[in-house]
């Protein structure tokens, strides 16, 4: 049973018109710098084993997973189809607007491990999504969701637009612990931005992520 968290005033957003129109036109673009998506795939490439199924929930033209390790199946989910096509991680795909519906296609736990980037602060109704995620991952599965603090302001709800990075965090946990959810762990880093910027100390996008797994019991 989906345990509400988010008031209604929270789930409203500045542009309330279908998703689907927004992402109708690929954005072959990088949303997060470099520094940010090598402290992703080196977070993946320990977390993530070899011979895995992956879901890449929200995905798009790249899935950010350690090229040198092979995996038994990547699923990919999103809005634009032409950048699901152009993704070459995924092994399979499918369209959805989790803002209209939140179940899954997927079978119960079907999946080793999940993955959502720069995607949650979009979800209208995120506690559905985390009581799916459940359902589909396998026990000892860990969904692990990453963002920093870029996102199109007009599409992210109101809890999210309106707060800060650590709100940000505490409020995916707050979702997931009231799904059911243990404790998930909490990453806020600092990054070094690539080239001669960071030589000098300058930074890069800041690194958040919370990781839940499912119990094995």
């Amino acid at each position: 049973m989906v345990v509400p968290v988010l008031s209604e005033a929270e789930r409203l957003k500045l542009d309330p018109s279908d998703d689907a129109l927004f992402y109708a036109h690929p954005r072959f673009v990088q949303h997060l710098d470099g520094a940010f998506r090598l402290r992703l795939t080196d977070l993946y490439r320990q977390r993530i084993p070899a011979g895995s199924v992956v879901l890449d929930l929200m995905s798009s033209w790249v899935s950010h997973l350690p090229e040198e390790v092979a995996y038994a199946e990547v699923i990919g989910h999103g809005l634009n189809r032409q950048e699901l096509e152009a993704n070459p991680r995924l092994d399979r795909h499918w369209i959805q607007n989790l803002n209209r519906v939140q179940s899954l296609p997927l079978e119960d736990s079907s999946v080793d491990a999940a993955l959502t980037v720069a995607g949650w602060q979009y979800l209208q109704f995120p506690e559905a999504v985390a009581c799916e995620l459940w359902r589909v991952l396998r026990p000892g599965g860990q969904w692990i969701i990453a963002f920093s603090n870029r996102m199109f302001f007009q599409k992210a709800p109101q809890v999210w637009a309106e707060a800060s990075d650590q709100d940000h965090l505490l409020t995916v946990a707050r979702v997931l612990i009231a799904q059911g959810w243990p404790k998930p762990e909490l990453i806020a880093e600092s990054t070094r931005a690539e080239g001669p910027l960071g030589w000098i100390g300058g930074k890069g996008d800041p690194f958040f992520a919370v990781i839940a797994t499912r119990p094995t019991q």
